[in-house]
């Protein structure tokens, strides 16, 4: 393995180390914005060392993220670097607004496309979109970090995509897991001969077929997993076993609805910790679930491993007219020391909504939970009660089994 850089090898006590150093470092860049003081308020700084006291701090979402740029706009005063001083601004789908400059790496997806094998010599056509959005930007900055030459070929358009990467050479791909077997289809329609056989792919699921399909054609296939707001998370090696958590971020798994961090293993909501000093968000919930592999990968590099993409943590649900967060879902679990998970169930009996609540407890009376049920969910409801360890690990904590067509 050829390693992007020493941080990818580090012992798991020279992450901690470097970790303590750098948390309060970037904590003082982020109570510099005067939007990200206000959040984390009475932080003591130098006590922020290591997860567990990271765990402690609140948790930012992505409604506190919009109500912040909407009171302050563009970037809600959680900016640690001047307006001026950003290259570019984008605007992605709410509309949220993401600031992004062009310094070397600066998303941190140039280690993913090293991982994926592509460097100085390769050609690579990037289709993911330069308009508005940053994923264009992204991976062009990417391309840059590992010396290979960039198409600026964005969406649509497949048969001008196939001629130019026929003309250019292109030896590599990057976009959506999707269009590369349109833009091979319509090759195929053409009688045109590509030299493609490397992508790098994210903005959606890669399926096993679809990665199937590639590797028949001659094609290595890797996905990664990033955002516009944080830049890439985690990313797949040639192991394909999880994908490694990228060294430019922290990353926990909590329980949805909460900030409390979960067992390795346990399903549930993605919390990252940018430790990029321009725009250091702390806590970002992302909103989507995934688990914590044990052990490092076989590729050799050090860093926690996660499964990926799971679904969503926001499974907000409107039952009875009344909608039923998983926040509230966490306090009635709290509220019960013996109580280890809970799962609310949204069904149909005849025209009218019903709610079941499955509590994992050793109790044996349903009764000893109605009054907590109301006071949280305030709804009534049915009260199951399961075995600890019979809810399914799958990171859902409402569930709507009801069908509207």
């Amino acid at each position: 393995m050829t390693v992007f850089d020493d941080l990818e090898t580090r012992s798991e006590d020279q992450r901690a180390s470097d970790i303590a150093r750098a948390l309060p470092q970037v904590l003082a860049r982020a109570k510099s914005a005067p939007g990200m003081e206000a959040h984390l308020g009475g932080v003591a700084l130098e006590d922020v060392t290591d997860r567990a006291a990271l765990a402690r701090l609140p948790v930012l979402r992505k409604s506190d993220l919009v109500a912040a740029q909407g009171a302050q706009p563009p970037f809600g005063g959680l900016n640690a670097t001047a307006l001026a001083d950003f290259e570019h601004v984008f605007q992605s789908p709410g509309p949220i607004y993401e600031p992004g400059r062009v310094a070397h790496d600066w998303w941190r997806l140039g280690r993913f496309l090293h991982a994926s094998g592509i460097g100085r010599g390769d050609i690579v056509q990037n289709c993911f979109s330069y308009h508005l959005v940053p994923a264009g930007m992204m991976f062009e900055n990417a391309a840059r970090a590992v010396g290979a030459t960039v198409l600026p070929a964005g969406t649509g358009q497949t048969e001008l995509q196939v001629t130019a990467a026929r003309d250019i050479g292109c030896t590599a791909y990057a976009g959506t897991p999707d269009f590369l077997k349109v833009i091979l289809e319509k090759a195929d329609a053409m009688g045109v001969a590509l030299k493609i056989t490397k992508a790098v792919v994210g903005g959606g699921a890669l399926f096993p077929s679809l990665r199937e399909f590639y590797t028949s054609r001659g094609i290595t296939c890797r996905q990664c997993y990033a955002t516009a707001d944080l830049g890439n998370i985690a990313y797949e090696s040639d192991a394909l076993d999880g994908m490694i958590v990228d060294e430019g971020v922290i990353v926990e798994i909590v329980r949805p609805g909460t900030g409390d961090p979960l067992p390795e293993g346990e399903v549930g909501e993605v919390v990252v910790t940018s430790l990029n000093p321009d725009y250091p968000l702390i806590r970002f919930a992302t909103g989507d679930l995934s688990a914590v592999l044990p052990g490092q990968s076989p590729c050799g590099r050090t860093n926690m491993r996660i499964k990926g993409w799971m679904g969503r943590a926001d499974q907000t649900t409107k039952i009875k007219g009344m909608f039923v967060r998983p926040e509230q879902v966490a306090a009635l679990v709290a509220h019960h020391d013996e109580v280890h998970r809970a799962r609310v169930v949204a069904s149909r009996a005849g025209e009218k909504d019903v709610m079941t609540v499955r509590i994992e407890t050793r109790a044996t009376n349903p009764a000893l939970y109605e009054d907590t049920v109301l006071s949280t969910l305030k709804l009534r409801g049915q009260v199951e009660l399961v075995p600890p360890g019979s809810l399914p690990n799958d990171g859902l904590v409402i569930e709507d089994l009801r069908r509207y067509d």
